[in-house]
């Protein structure tokens, strides 16, 4: 069974948000100026919170280039593995806004030269975050470049951090690093075609879950619902199993909830509705439901006419095609 389309949500990157953070002291008074984003004027971004590990809200991305040059012209001058933890970080945001791996594979390379310094016996807060900054840079890579070993290094970095950042000890850290792990256990399932992987990946957004709460982390909670059900789905899809779809559609049907309650902006929430629709339609498909295709084609049908401001362009595409699918099976389940 071919694999339905779907979107991930990703929480905000409070890593990257440190290192453009620490480094804007390198800046002159002008650039460190530019790292304030025009809000001016309202705009939707429809696409919030979904283009990866390395989107940046609070500060503009112009000013990703300036922070570069300065933190390698400050490694240059006095070597310091912090700075090599920022500095890999923001190598790793112009790697995604840029699509470019090489990028990527430097901003790893900084967070190995910098794992020379530390140690998880002496330095286990140290060790242990930049583990977490490899595992994402090494995430993100294999996500672009469509290949397994990046992720299983991700895997591998996740779960070295893991080792210090207990839930007891650092809850906060360690449901992030849970999350994480739940991403690269997914899209690693996904290039290996391997169900293995996606289980393994359902446990850990389950992990993620048992830390998260919707007053103190809604966006959290919601991608962690969203994302979880993703994996169940593509993961009921792959064995043909309709209680891996039902189980999916719970998850989305949280997400939603703690989406709206929590008045998460409006596109969140479209695209958990998105992905319960379409899980619902697999679902039909799979059961040779007629009654749930006829359901789902008037859904889509809602979407696209009450929310077509909040979709992104391929996500209306994808609407449109899964209406028809809908429509399609609807009418001809009905016919024979």
């Amino acid at each position: 069974m071919k694999l339905s389309t779907l979107y991930l949500l990703y929480p905000e990157n409070k890593a990257l948000e440190r290192a453009i953070a620490d480094g804007l002291c390198l800046l002159n008074e002008q650039d460190a100026a530019a790292a304030m984003p025009d809000t001016q004027v309202a705009v939707a971004d429809n696409f919030r919170y979904t283009r990866g590990n390395y989107e940046q809200h609070r500060y503009s991305t112009r000013i990703f280039e300036r922070l570069r040059e300065a933190l390698e012209a400050s490694q240059a001058a006095s070597p310091r593995a912090e700075t090599l933890n920022k500095l890999g970080n923001i190598l790793a945001a112009l790697g995604q806004q840029r699509r470019d791996a090489a990028l990527f594979e430097q901003a790893v390379q900084c967070f190995e030269q910098a794992l020379e310094s530390y140690t998880q016996e002496d330095t286990p807060q140290e060790w242990a975050a930049t583990q977490y900054n490899l595992g994402t840079a090494n995430q993100a890579l294999g996500r672009l470049l469509e290949t397994t070993n990046p992720l299983k290094l991700a895997v591998d970095a996740y779960t070295n951090a893991l080792l210090v950042w207990t839930r007891e000890a650092h809850p906060e850290a360690w449901m992030q690093t849970m999350h994480q792990l739940g991403a690269a256990l997914y899209t690693y399932g996904i290039q290996l075609k391997g169900n293995r992987q996606l289980q393994k990946s359902v446990v850990a957004w389950k992990n993620a879950l048992a830390a998260l709460n919707a007053d103190d982390h809604a966006l959290e909670l919601t991608a962690t619902h969203n994302n979880r059900g993703v994996t169940l789905h593509h993961l009921g899809e792959s064995e043909a199993n309709p209680d891996r779809l039902k189980e999916a559609i719970n998850s989305y049907e949280k997400a939603l909830t703690v989406g709206m309650e929590q008045q998460l902006p409006i596109h969140v929430s479209v695209i958990c509705r998105v992905n319960k629709a379409t899980a619902q339609n697999a679902l039909a498909q799979l059961t040779n439901d007629a009654a749930l295709a006829e359901e789902m084609a008037d859904e889509f049908e809602v979407i696209i006419e009450c929310f077509r401001h909040a979709l992104q362009p391929l996500c209306l595409r994808h609407c449109e095609e899964q209406l028809k699918l809908a429509q399609t099976a609807s009418s001809s389940q009905v016919a024979g």
